[in-house]
């Protein structure tokens, strides 16, 4: 089963608010998940963005794929920076 960490919209016609959720490729995008480990509201200035870094590490080291959307929310958050560094550590270490 492959993964991805994706958007999930959320909200009213012209108020979308979004689930960062991690769930299998060939879901919908509204569809069947596996588990939600943030939010995104695009709407308020700045954008409000809440996410579990501990869930998305988890997630990224088992293999997850982020979609393009959701990387760019994660390195403005540093959490790329912060796997990558992990990764790098790991390669060390062997």
């Amino acid at each position: 089963m492959a993964v991805k960490l994706r958007l999930k919209r959320m909200g009213a016609k012209q108020r979308p608010f979004y689930r960062i959720i991690a769930a299998d490729s060939r879901s919908p995008r509204d569809g069947r998940f596996i588990e939600t480990v943030g939010t995104y509201n695009p709407i308020k200035q700045p954008a409000e963005i809440t996410v579990n870094e501990e869930k998305i590490m988890y997630w990224l080291s088992n293999g997850a794929v982020p979609t393009d959307t959701v990387r760019n929310i994660l390195s403005k958050q540093g959490i790329m920076k912060k796997f990558a560094e992990s990764k790098s550590k790991s390669k060390e270490s062997k």
